[in-house]
């Protein structure tokens, strides 16, 4: 049998059973999804793999497969252990990232995408109703009109609808993030077009005899089914349910299967453990309830893309990040910048950047106009995959930075920010040009030098990187967007932690760095100085001895480097 394919940006479950791709097994959650209620709600991340569980799902209920089990499911966990339920719903799906999100726009494109699939609601099951039902569903004059009258036609037949609803927030994020909170709000609240649809989806849930019996609708945030439900009591989420915390992305085991599957069959020559250990660090560590703390997941859209990469070059990507989930981020920064004078929620990422993670209550509902809340904001960014639960503190959940992908993008928004506020601007161009000289040629003095002398220049924004933490945060912020090398805050070596490790992205780089930051107070002593500086060398030393530091280094020479900042000022920098 030829070898099954890698189905990178590929969503059609029929079309991976049926033209013979690789697919890591999720059917064996389905008979946990029936038993847990009938309408659900699931919250993850972009580019997760929530397009193809739905299509999965509506390839096993749908019933006009009844007859396709084996073609479809044949080589999957379910085919032996069928439900009841199999084949016996009349499927009507929606993907609500196809409407146009231009306000003028907005509601003719929803009205119009609806009507096209009703059109193919009609076309796939027509034959089940009474005659004139095609009719009777173009009378209709809106899509929640269309909606109540399939429904009610299908009660009276005793038929049977389950509803998926894929990216319901898609374009209200968009109106959010791009146009502001007024044009949001005529979208989701009073009586709008989409909290009238809402309204309509609820009362067809209700009562005995109605034909919606099940229903299962994706996003990546509470805040619009919250705004268009008043209060979010249209289904039961799911998103931080122990049980569903594997249910998309791949855990490490998944992933190893997986490349065993392509290694047996001569399509990867590098061992597993080592393609492993350069896909941990970026798409790894997405934990999303509290009681499955440690049993990450990693981002399924981009370890396919890495993979993809690697069988047809037998090299890693260039760009270990792929463009698309580039394009996603950047949509959420526009939309977590809510407060654009440096306020609360901008102080929020500051401190996540310097330190790695937080603590918050992760609230399940929450409208749009209250994201400023901490507790709301820092929930935000859990659900949008920034931030992801690493243990419990005194009763909350820790929230930590998940790999180096979200990194990358958390420095992109507060460099970002700070440039928009004018606190803080820097030629980037020629930092980026500086930072090609420390890694080909070893000149790292240049880099500090100028990023030190514009810290002295810039004034204002000493206010916002006051204490150890926020210097080192600083730091990485613009450091990290090099794409020369790959900057590891607080890497683990040798039962320490160097402050930030340059690792070559690249194998023609030839010189790497471990990098040790000490800060002294303002009435520090000269004394207090020389004692921090004797212990980043003998720091610097132990960790540069680490095999996990000797093992990523490949040909490069590492090079140790010693910073001593008081308060924001640099007053000294040396090589070990």
């Amino acid at each position: 049998m030829a070898t099954k394919g890698i189905p990178y940006g590929l969503s059609d479950y029929a079309r991976l059973s049926t033209e013979n791709y690789y697919y890591v097994d999720k059917t064996t959650y389905i008979l946990s999804i029936e038993q847990t209620a009938s309408f659900l709600f699931l919250m993850r991340p972009r580019r997760f793999g929530k397009s193809l569980l739905l299509s999965m799902l509506e390839s096993y209920y749908d019933i006009n497969n009844a007859e396709r089990f084996e073609e479809l499911f044949g080589e999957r966990y379910i085919f032996t252990h069928e439900t009841s339920l199999r084949a016996k719903f009349l499927i009507m799906r929606f993907d609500f990232s196809m409407i146009d999100s231009y306000p003028t726009r907005l509601e003719s494109s929803f009205e119009e995408y609806c009507r096209r699939q009703f059109l193919v609601f009609i076309n796939k099951y027509e034959h089940l109703f009474k005659p004139g039902f095609r009719e009777g569903v173009n009378a209709q004059k809106t899509a929640d009109g269309c909606l109540s009258y399939i429904n009610d036609e299908a009660s009276f037949l005793g038929l049977n609808i389950y509803l998926i609803i894929d990216e319901y927030d898609n374009f209200t994020n968009t109106l959010l993030a791009t146009y502001g909170t007024d044009v949001y709000r005529d979208a989701t609240h009073g009586d709008s077009f989409y909290r009238h649809f809402f309204a309509v989806i609820k009362g067809a849930t209700g009562g005995s005899g109605r034909a919606l019996k099940r229903m299962f609708i994706t996003g990546v945030s509470p805040i619009t089914l919250d705004d268009v439900t008043s209060g979010f009591n249209i289904g039961t989420n799911i998103s931080a349910n122990t049980e569903f915390n594997g249910l998309l992305g791949f855990s490490e085991t998944e992933l190893r299967t997986m490349l065993g599957y392509y290694k047996e069959e001569g399509l990867l020559k590098a061992e597993i453990d080592s393609l492993v250990r350069i896909m941990k660090p970026w798409y790894d560590n997405y934990c999303f309830a509290e009681d499955a703390a440690g049993e990450n997941m990693y981002n399924s859209d981009m370890v396919l893309y890495f993979v993809n990469n690697y069988i047809r070059t037998g090299l890693p990507p260039k760009q270990m990040v792929d463009s698309n989930i580039r394009t996603d981020y950047n949509k959420i920064r526009h939309l977590i910048r809510i407060d654009k004078e440096l306020g609360g929620n901008f102080s929020i990422v500051k401190d996540i950047i310097a330190t790695g993670q937080t603590t918050a209550t992760i609230n399940t509902s929450f409208p749009a106009d209250r994201m400023v809340d901490p507790n709301n904001f820092k929930s935000l960014l859990f659900y949008f995959g920034m931030l992801s639960i690493t243990g419990v503190s005194r009763g909350e959940p820790i929230l930590s930075i998940p790999n180096q992908t979200v990194r990358e993008q958390l420095y992109t928004y507060l460099i970002e920010t700070y440039q928009q506020s004018e606190a803080f601007s820097i030629d980037l161009s020629r930092l980026d040009a500086l930072m090609k000289a420390m890694a080909y040629d070893g000149q790292w003095e240049p880099v500090f030098t100028y990023i030190a002398e514009e810290l002295n220049r810039q004034s204002r924004i000493r206010q916002y990187i006051e204490g150890e933490a926020h210097v080192k945060g600083f730091l990485q912020a613009y450091l990290g967007l090099s794409n020369l090398y790959m900057i590891l805050p607080e890497y683990e070596a040798n039962k320490g932690y160097a402050d930030f490790y340059f690792q070559p992205k690249q194998p023609d780089i030839p010189f790497a760095y471990l990098v040790e930051v000490k800060y002294a107070k303002r009435d520090d002593s000269d004394a207090k100085l020389k004692a921090l500086n004797k212990e980043a060398v003998t720091q610097l030393h132990q960790y540069a001895n680490e095999a996990s530091v000797k093992e990523t280094l490949g040909n490069a020479q590492l090079k140790l480097i010693r910073l001593t900042f008081k308060t924001w000022e640099l007053v000294g920098m040396e090589e070990i």
